[in-house]
């Protein structure tokens, strides 16, 4: 198994930034099979949704409604993904959750393995 543990989350007023970090543990077989590592959202009311992602090959990718705010990074030695957030607005107001995508075991399928979520309260 890999375990997904998420820190940095907190409350700031709107302009504000802060800096997510997931560090992946657990499973040496699995943390080597990860394609990408990520941070999804779900505020009150809504569906999670994908905020940022980092692949292998060092690829991003971003929801529109953080392009040029929000920054994912990662350092590999240390199986850890970042998110810096910039530009903070009520808006961005949920639950962060640390995803990977990664192989259980040899010949499965990739799988999503979740962190337990850090909230992110931004007041206007």
């Amino acid at each position: 198994q890999v375990q997904l543990v998420e820190s940095g989350g907190g409350s700031v007023q709107a302009g504000g930034s802060l800096r997510l970090s997931c560090v992946a543990s657990g499973s040496i077989f699995i943390i080597n099979t990860i394609n990408a590592m990520g941070w999804y959202r779900q505020a009150p009311g809504k569906e999670r949704e994908l905020v940022a992602s980092i692949f292998r090959d060092g690829s991003t990718d971003y929801a529109d409604s953080v392009k040029g705010r929000f920054t994912v990074s990662r350092d590999s030695a240390k199986n850890t993904v970042y998110l810096q957030m910039n530009s903070l607005n009520p808006g961005d107001t949920a639950v962060y959750y640390c995803n990977c995508v990664a192989k259980p075991r040899i010949g499965m399928p990739n799988r999503d393995y979740w962190g337990q979520g850090t909230q992110v309260t931004v007041s206007s």
